[in-house]
């Protein structure tokens, strides 16, 4: 099933159109739906696509001179390319005869066992394929690869890309596309145990209830998810160990770097230095409230970006001898969902709310036009207490500051609730017109309705509403 990558499709097309050589690097983590996109691209276009393989040069040449041999009708009997600068140099003298598209899917495989290929191309680029109107496409999952070995400044292959994708998991509303005939409830539920990773939203199984689906996915020792983030890990990074420290200590309520390197008995330098790798990665976010410098603040949280991670180190990282013996689903039953609500409360639906945000400032259907996007923790003077505000956007030269409410919890949303979200907004002043937006799971009452009838900055929003 393909869906939604409408604007990288857009932008991929928008380069095919141009009549000169084009590069492209797409990179992200595994299975998020990298060839997928690049197939539903080269679909209608004439298209060489090279699957490399994790093996040695000499299969990967084989494989690629017999993918090559087919597009352009040669023979089996022709040989095979007898290196990689005989290979791409064949490669440009065919592109001045006729436009076509070469993907090398998994480049960094290439790329390791040859040290040279970088360079390689590097040459038969600048010197061969420049002036030719050949699309290559160079796709990777190794992420630190792809940023350091082919889009850094280090690289041999810097400044030849005209185009560069970095491909994340879904939103929640494009997650949803892949989810019909489920209910909008169980559409979020979904989105914050399983994430937005493609693959994994294929594995749900629609004739199933919610919970047996989790079950089937995590807590079962033959489950598709059971080790599929600790594997994902380990191809990704060289000490596995320290890392699943740091994410475990943070899924269990963790989220100040001193907090975190206590947990795991390290040194704050030396649990930053990871930290920073996996927010790279972009398994880990870095917050910092509303209106700080990142730069300077003191105030940062980490937080786990990626629900699948989140939610497999919440429970799965923890229980994993437990499945492993066949008490997953007793587990389950007794011990994640009992506590899911909560879960999925904080900061998986406030997150959803936040792309709910963002979709609409981008079709300008908001109150403001909002230019930043956040979140607010700090220290309420009036009352000496804590304080937060759950999302935070704003247009500060337009001097005007929208403030939301995320509330996932069963009962009714009264007007109490929502005159709190009215009276934050002295938390936050230097703004001259202030907007509301309150998101509930459950109904809002009559005294709620009415409420935002009355008083036009407030707007109150359903679980409906999020799937319009």
């Amino acid at each position: 099933m393909f869906v939604s990558r409408t604007n990288e499709l857009s932008a991929l097309n928008r380069m095919y159109a141009k009549d000169s050589f084009q590069m492209a690097v797409v990179y992200g983590r595994r299975r998020v739906g990298k060839t997928t996109l690049i197939s539903e691209f080269v679909k209608d276009k004439p298209a060489i696509f090279f699957a490399a393989q994790e093996a040695n040069e000499h299969l990967n040449l084989q494989l690629f001179s017999a993918e090559v041999y087919a597009f352009f009708g040669l023979p089996k009997s022709t040989g095979d390319f007898r290196n990689w600068h005989d290979a791409f140099s064949f490669i440009a003298e065919k592109a001045k005869e006729q436009r076509f598209i070469l993907v090398i899917d998994e480049f960094p495989y290439l790329a390791t066992k040859n040290k040279s290929v970088k360079s390689i191309l590097q040459n038969i680029i600048d010197h061969e394929m420049k002036d030719t109107s050949l699309f290559l496409i160079l796709c990777g999952s190794q992420i630190s690869f792809m940023e350091k070995e082919v889009l850094g400044a280090k690289s041999p292959l810097f400044g030849r890309r005209t185009s560069q994708f970095r491909i994340e998991g879904f939103d929640y509303l494009d997650a949803a596309q892949m989810l019909p005939g489920v209910s909008d409830e169980d559409k979020i539920r979904y989105y914050a145990c399983v994430g937005g990773t493609p693959h994994y939203l294929g594995q749900v199984d629609p004739a199933l209830s919610f919970e047996e689906n989790i079950i089937e996915l995590y807590f079962e020792p033959q489950s598709y998810l059971f080790s599929e983030p600790a594997m994902l890990l380990q191809q990704e990074l060289r000490e596995p160990a320290m890392y699943n420290s740091i994410i475990s200590a943070i899924a269990t309520g963790a989220s100040r770097l001193n907090d975190i390197s206590t947990k795991i008995g390290e040194e704050t330098s030396t649990a930053g230095k990871y930290i920073k790798t996996l927010v790279d990665l972009r398994i880990l976010r870095r917050e910092v409230p509303f209106g700080e410098n990142p730069a300077r603040s003191r105030k940062t949280l980490y937080q786990i970006a990626d629900n699948c991670y989140r939610f497999w180190y919440k429970y799965v990282f923890f229980y994993s001898a437990g499945v492993e013996t066949g008490t997953g689903r007793i587990i389950a039953e007794s011990m994640v969902f009992p506590e899911l609500s909560v879960f999925i409360g904080k900061p998986a639906f406030e997150d959803i709310c936040r792309q709910y945000v963002i979709r609409k400032n981008n079709e300008k259907s908001l109150p403001i036009l909002a230019t930043n996007y956040g979140t607010w923790w700090g220290t309420d003077n009036r009352v000496k207490q804590t304080a937060d505000i759950d999302i935070v956007a704003d247009n500060k030269p337009q001097g005007r500051v929208l403030l939301c409410e995320c509330k996932w919890r069963n009962g009714s949303t009264d007007a109490g609730e929502v005159k709190k979200l009215l009276d934050k907004s002295y938390l936050l002043p230097g703004y001259s017109e202030y907007f509301f937006m309150f998101f509930s799971k459950a109904p809002y009452t009559d005294a709620a309705l009415d409420l935002a009838q009355k008083n036009k900055k407030l707007r109150l929003v359903t679980l409906d509403m999020l799937f319009e």
